[in-house]
Parts: structure tokens; sequence; C-alpha cells
């Protein structure tokens, strides 16, 4: 082994680490379905041990992939060290449909094992090779937890094993891996000690320089972060209406569905009714869950307070560091609209006032950094704080994928769909992915609370095509993406 090392997380990372429990899992995830080609073998299955050496070379470029958490004694902020006793076969699954496979099974394959939690002994994530799937086909479940990986940072960790075009080289074995000694307990609790001595030095600094900024005026920047501060803490302590998607308890067991839509059409409802994409998709969202609302005997009328959690990334297109890169911002979803315009022009005004006149992001980010140079126990007891008061109904993230098909091996990546976690009170995550001239729409949920999740399916549809209709009905508005 070589000379001892550790990563310390950052507290928004750390934070992932710290509020999840057993009911509430903190890993994101994936299904990743594919035409099967050239991995396609003679009795119709999948060759897993082609796919098991791609990935193990491709390790190399997600080296924290290789890397358990550890704690400091006594302080307890999470670090990453290398796992000495890692196995590239622990962490790929292999299994299989019941043929002729469909995508009802697939569904509830991967509701299964996203029900349940990663080893904390282990590096935080798991890749199962699901063959058996119709059609040629067969798929990849990927879950990592939160603490190592966004939305955008899973888009560009998947760059390790997929190309752009079918016949890209395959990534080269690298040197044998040698796993670096794990610090000791003195070494850890040394290191965090001179990180929060520096830190808070600068952090005193940094105070002595706002405040200063903040009484003389004349400073937008520093206006702007008190003024998101003071934004968040209303939000935090105003809760959201209670319904039947907010339920006291969370089970840790979860139902997984999805749909797609072509981008085109979706570009088509922006371009008519205004704003961007992700104006027309939230549009979406709302009216879908405003129709299973009203289905489950929810009063949407009086619904004016419905909020969503909507993750802001802050990741630039060059970084290739791991971990979260995000900003949580509270936006309001107008589920007690009636009129579909109405709805679409408020949603379009309230996004684009909190992109434009909101400052949460500025105000998490300035909590995160005092959480950083302190302790994540800012962070995190100020979620679990926020969670118990309800600040949103549910969560919905929309990342932005590629426009042209990838490649794994030269098999070709059909579609992605993406899961987010869910939070304490929080019985649906709805995650946005973009991919090849399809917008795909998953839902994760718990299995006790939304029974009935392929209801849901089935009103985002109706609210599709009511949109679309609309649309069809007004002239173009382009205003870009």
């Amino acid at each position: 082994m070589s000379a001892s090392t550790s990563t310390r997380l950052s507290a928004l990372d750390a934070m992932f680490v710290g509020i999840e429990t057993a009911e509430l899992h903190m890993h994101v995830g994936a299904v990743l379905v594919f035409e099967a080609g050239p991995l396609a073998t003679e009795d119709r299955g999948i060759d897993f041990d082609r796919i098991t050496c791609h990935i193990e070379a491709a390790l190399a470029t997600v080296p924290n992939y290789r890397q358990r958490l550890k704690k400091t004694p006594g302080l307890r902020h999470p670090v990453w060290v290398d796992d000495e006793h890692f196995r590239l076969q622990y962490h790929l699954r292999h299994t299989a449909l019941p043929r002729p496979g469909g995508e009802r099974l697939l569904r509830r394959l991967a509701g299964r094992i996203f029900s349940q939690s990663l080893d904390r002994k282990r590096p935080l994530w798991e890749l199962w090779i699901v063959e058996g799937l119709g059609g040629g086909r067969f798929a990849l479940i990927a879950k990592v937890h939160h603490s190592m990986v966004d939305g955008m940072g899973g888009v560009q960790m998947l760059a390790g094993i997929l190309r752009g075009t079918p016949n890209a080289p395959a990534p080269k074995p690298s040197v044998e891996w040698e796993p670096a000694t794990p610090p000791g307990n003195y070494e850890l609790l040394l290191d965090e000690y001179r990180h929060r001595r520096a830190g808070l030095a600068v952090l005193a600094r940094r105070s002595r320089e706002f405040l200063d900024r903040l009484k003389h005026g004349g400073d937008s920047g520093a206006k702007d972060v008190a003024t998101g501060l003071l934004q968040i803490v209303k939000s935090g302590l105003a809760p959201a209406p209670k319904t039947s998607l907010n339920p006291d308890q969370v089970s840790p067991h979860r139902r997984f569905d999805y749909c797609h839509y072509e981008l085109a059409h979706i570009k088509t409802i922006k371009n008519r009714l205004g704003g961007k994409v992700n104006d027309a998709m939230l549009a979406l969202c709302a009216g879908g869950l405003r129709r299973f609302l009203m289905r489950r005997g929810d009063r949407v009328r009086q619904l004016e307070g419905f909020r969503i959690l909507m993750p802001v990334s802050t990741r630039s297109s060059k970084t290739r560091k791991f971990g979260n890169q995000i900003a949580l911002t509270i936006v309001p979803m107008p589920l007690h609209i009636e009129d579909v315009l109405e709805r679409y022009q408020a949603i379009h005004e309230s996004a684009s006032e909190v992109k434009d006149d909101s400052h949460q992001a500025e105000g998490v980010a300035l909590l995160e950094e005092v959480a950083n140079v302190s302790s994540d126990a800012l962070l995190r007891e100020s979620v679990r704080l926020a969670g118990a008061l309800r600040p949103f109904n549910v969560v919905i993230t929309n990342v932005p994928g590629p426009s042209f098909p990838l490649y794994m091996l030269g098999a070709r990546l059909k579609e992605r769909v993406p899961l987010v976690p869910l939070f304490n009170h929080q019985a649906l995550g709805i995650a946005l992915f973009s991919y090849d001239g399809t917008m795909t729409i998953g839902f994760g949920a718990d299995w006790n609370a939304v029974p009935d999740l392929h209801r849901l399916v089935e009103d985002f549809g109706a609210a599709f095509h009511e949109l679309y209709e609309l649309a069809n009905k007004q002239e173009t508005l382009d205003d870009g993406e």
C-alpha cells in the first residue's frame, strides 16, 4: 500500500450522509436501456465479462468509486479513504428478468433495488446488468450515494463508460490499482482540527468584510446574500400545504415508473407559450400533479402554497470535481389555478423570479461556506429542521443530457431514466432528463403512500396533451432554450 491519504467531504456532501435514515435512502439512481448489438451472446444473453473489463478500466477516471467513508473520531466529519478490500465484483451485479421481459418487470426490479440501502462499509455504489429485456435490449440499473455525485456530475461520470460513436476505442486497462493506507484516528483528528482552525480564521475575516460592506451600502452582492438568507428562512418557516403526497412517515419501500416525450414537442410548447424548456416541463409537472391530486380527493383549489424543491446546478462545464455542486431553491407551483394558460404564465413568472430576482442560491452558498470551514452539523441540522416543517411538497430536478446518441462498447443507449431520493414528509420525487431528442421523466415514490404511481404517469400524459393542444393554437414566441 502507498502512503495514507484522505479527502474531506464538503458540508453539502456530508449533509447527504448525515440525514440518511433506514427509511430515507440518500442515493440517486438511473435506469439505462441499451440495444444489445455487439454485446449480445449466442444464448441471447449479454457479455458480462466484457462489460466488467470495460468498467474496471473506466474506474481510473472516477477514483472515489474505490473509496469508502470513514468518520473523524469525536467530531464525526466524514472523509473518503481508499477501500483496501475493494472488489469490483461486489459492486457489479448480474441478473435477468423472466422471459419475455418487459418494461413493467424492469420498473419493478428497479423499485426493489432502489429500496435497498447501500453498504456504508464499502464504496457507495452498485451497478446492475439486467438481461432478458425484450426487443434485443438489456439494461443497467445504477445506484450511487448522493454524497458522491449530483445530477450533472452523474452525466459526467457516465462519460467514463459511454462514447459518442459506436466504434470508439474502449478505455485501456490502467496499471493495477494499489490502495493507499487509510489514515489513523490521530491523523484524521489532527487534519480536521487544522481545517477548522484555518477555516474559522477565514470565516471571521470574511464576516467582518461582509458586515462592513452591508454597513456602508452600495454593495449589491452583499445585499443579495443577505436577501437570500432571509428568503431561505422565510420559506423554511412557512410550511407548504399538506397533501396526500406528504405523509407523516415515509417507508423504505419504493415504486419506480417513467414516461417519455419528444423534446421537439416540448420545444413547441415553450415556443408557442413563451419561456424556456424548463418552464414547459414545470407546467407539465403542475398539470400532472394537479390531475393526480384531484383524482385522490385533495382539494386542489386551496393549494395556493404548493411548492417544489428545485436543485440548480452550480457546476462549471469544465470542472471535473466529484460530489455536489448545486444550490437548493424553493419554487411556487400554482396547482390552484384551473386555467391551463394562466397556470403556465404563473409558472413562467415564478421560475423567472427565482432565477433573476431571488437570491436563494447566494444564501445557500453562504450557509455552505460557513459549514465547510466549521462543522457540517450546521447544514445537516438546518435540513433536518426544515424537513420537519415541510417547506416544500415535491422535489423536481431537471438535468440536460447530450443531444446525440451514446454507446457502450458499440451498444447504443436508447434511454436513461433518472431517480432522486425522498426527504422527510415527501413521498414523491420527480427527475427530468433530456437525451438524444427525448425528454424522460422518472418518478420515485414511497410504495405505501403512492401505490397508484401508474395513475400519475397517465395524468402526466393527459397534462401533456392538454398543453400541446393549447400550444398549437398560439403564435410562436420563441424565447430560446
